[in-house]
């Protein structure tokens, strides 16, 4: 789950999908798992020859290096608590408790026992569970999934949905933030039920473009359900932790009440109250709670090619199948992710909750895992730096660079590509058939240039804050100065028509917007056209207040008086409706207990009266207009009754365009 703005929601919603499948026949793991219930032993490793820069891996300095780092981090951003856990040839190296558990009672973190939720994380169990039944024969990843469910998903583009697309969020489902968290049990529905009722829309050909979706989770889950014969929890609960020993984990909600006592509360910030337990409504893509050796657990499996939950051939296809978008970035495997540093293969999942902020990363080939989970956002978001920092932080010290040196690009060639990047970009990961589709206008990313012609890109930041620098090191391909990050575009016929960078690239790309949806021209026709209405509607008192001072009748009769009143009076509906959606939009994700149905009374009065008010607002600025000119009124009256009717007009446009009269509660 992943970090919110007004209308991207996307610390609301969950990071990736989860999918959970079971087997008929036990499985034959390849090394015995640690027993039910106790901790994977810590033992330390022999030394290997160590790298220019490159300290030793063991407990002494990776405990020194920790204690110097998480307390700070943790003051500094305000957060509650951290566990950490790293791994390295099947034994724990380190895992520790950092802050508080629960602020209140003074209760310290415990790697072994308390819990945390690791949010999108969840969706390994889930893509580990598919992975299993795909071993077992019971699923095809190029298959139709409608073969394995109960109701149908429609074609797109003549293309079905298949498990590998939902695997590697290319489904072309497009956002679907209903119901993703809540607090209220009663708002929680079957898995199946879920996914028949929340069915998005496709938006994207099958294959073509990487689009992160929870709701693909849970249909993921939900087909293990039917392939297995078991609930998912159960599966996952037989299937995974059963075969690991995970003791201290749960995909179940509400949560269980032994586990009651063992759960990390989640905090906002460390010096805010804290929040009630989250419920996940499409549970296989985030419901998960476990404790830091029980992650371990779950690592070292799948360091040691799936020990335990499959055989290594099926763990070699679900570790590296990926999916090429934008190369040289990383990119999708099946369910995990490439988070590539320092020339070393690394495979990831990160997660985030309200509150609960996570990351796990495996070094194949090093044979090391490292685990962080947080109970708070922090001051303003501090834990999503952090997060990112710690984990390059780690391996620049641990496992620093084996990558060749990276190239360069002449400055006058690399300008003229900078140039070839400006304009407005959209995020894959987006609505388009409903309200939530306003936040593709206002959540535009304006790629542009500075005087030396280097690139800027406002959605990526540094640590500081400030927006990343760039340096192009091979055609279409930059670097962060100074740090590890790269971006990359996709390049058709000498025009630049796709864009993403390694922190999203695997899940999420951005695609140029079509000039009829561009930010570049449509917000300040908008922000002239609310200026617009708003004296519209101002010149009504203040105009009355003078002629009654002076004791002046208004010089309109008959219609002409009933459409200046009119079209003022629409001015104040169309204006009223504005800021009806701003506070609907600031309460739906101000409070995930909002995106439920307990919103859709509110949905549906906006979107009924916008309507009204919108197209009743053209209709009566067009009446206006014809009868000024028809009277032939001074040129001021006919100008502003041209203005007023561009500025209704353009409201009605980015209403229609952006769902803000799709007709729908399903978002």
């Amino acid at each position: 789950m992943r970090s919110i703005k007004l209308f991207a929601a996307a610390a609301l919603l969950l990071i990736g999908g989860v999918t959970a499948a079971q087997q008929s026949a036990p499985l034959a793991p390849t090394l015995a798992p640690a027993p039910a219930g106790k901790p994977v032993i810590a033992a330390a490793t022999p030394a290997a020859p160590l790298g220019e820069g490159q300290a030793p891996l063991n407990k002494q300095d990776l405990d020194a290096w920790l204690d110097g780092y998480m307390p700070y981090a943790l003051k500094t951003g305000d957060i509650a608590g951290a566990v950490v856990v790293v791994v390295k040839d099947g034994q724990i190296v380190s895992k520790r408790g950092f802050g508080y558990a629960d602020i209140a009672k003074r209760k310290p973190v415990d790697p072994d026992l308390t819990l945390f939720r690791p949010g999108s994380v969840s969706k390994l169990f889930t893509w580990t569970a598919v992975m299993q039944q795909v071993e077992a024969g019971k699923i095809d990843l190029d298959a139709d999934v409608n073969k394995y469910i109960d109701f149908k998903i429609p074609l797109k583009d003549g293309k079905p949905v298949t498990m590998r697309e939902i695997m590697q969020h290319t489904t072309g489902f497009e956002e679907h933030g209903k119901d993703i968290m809540f607090y209220d049990a009663k708002n929680l529905k079957t898995l199946g039920n879920y996914v028949k009722e929340g069915l998005p829309h496709r938006i994207f050909t099958p294959g073509s473009t990487p689009a992160y979706s929870n709701y693909a989770t849970a249909l993921a889950g939900y087909i293990v359900e039917r392939t297995s014969g078991l609930s998912f929890d159960d599966y996952i609960d037989q299937r995974v932790f059963k075969p690991l020993g995970m003791a201290h984990s749960t995909f179940r909600q509400p949560l269980p009440t032994q586990f009651t006592p063992l759960m990390a509360t989640g905090y906002p910030q460390a010096s805010e109250d804290p929040i009630k337990y989250e419920i996940v409504g499409p549970g296989p893509a985030g419901s998960l709670a476990s404790s830091g050796t029980d992650m371990a657990r779950f690592m070292v499996a799948h360091l040691n090619q799936g020990a335990g939950l499959m055989k290594p051939e099926t763990a070699r296809i679900m570790h590296d199948s990926p999916l090429t978008v934008v190369p040289p970035l990383n990119r999708m495997e099946l369910g995990f992710f490439e988070t590539n540093i320092n020339g070393r293969q690394v495979i990831a999942h990160l997660g985030d909750t309200t509150v609960f902020h996570t990351s796990l990363h495996l070094f194949m080939k090093e044979n090391v895992g490292f685990y962080v989970s947080f109970n708070s956002a922090g001051k303003n978001g501090a834990v999503g730096a952090l997060r990112g920092a710690m984990f390059q932080d780690f391996a620049d010290r641990y496992l620093p660079s084996i990558a060749p040196a990276d190239g360069k690009v002449d400055a006058k060639t690399s300008a003229e590509h900078a140039k070839l990047m400006v304009g407005n970009w959209l995020n894959s990961r987006r609505d388009e058939t409903n309200f939530m589709a306003i936040g593709n206008l206002i959540g535009q990313v304006a790629i542009s240039v500075d005087g030396k012609g280097n690139l800027v890109v406002p959605a990526a930041h540094a640590l500081n804050g400030a927006p990343m620098k760039w340096v192009e090191i091979a055609p279409f391909v930059w670097r962060q100065v100074g740090g590890h990050e790269r971006l990359a575009a996709k390049v058709v016929d000498g025009k630049v028509v796709r864009w993403s960078f390694d922190g999203v690239s695997p899940f999420m790309v951005f695609d140029r917007a079509p000039a009829s949806q561009s930010a570049a021209w449509i917000m300040p026709l908008l922000y002239a056209s609310i200026g617009i209405l708003l004296l519209t509607l101002l010149q009504w008192p203040v105009a009355a207040l003078i002629r009654r001072r002076y004791k002046a009748p208004l010089a309109l009769e008959g219609r002409a008086r009933q459409a200046y009143r009119g079209v003022r009076a629409g001015a104040g509906l169309v204006l009223i409706m504005l800021v009806g959606w701003m506070i609907g939009f600031s309460k739906l994700t101000g409070d995930i207990a909002n995106l439920t149905a307990s919103s859709d009374g509110m949905l549906w009065s906006l979107q009924i009266l916008g309507a009204l008010a919108f197209v009743g607002g053209v209709l009566l600025a067009g009446w206006n207009l014809w009868l000024t000119w028809k009277d032939k009124r001074g040129w001021f009256a006919k100008l502003w009754s041209v203005l007023v009717l561009i500025a209704m007009l353009t409201v009605l446009y980015v209403a229609w365009t952006f769902g803000l009269l799709a007709m729908t509660v399903l978002y």
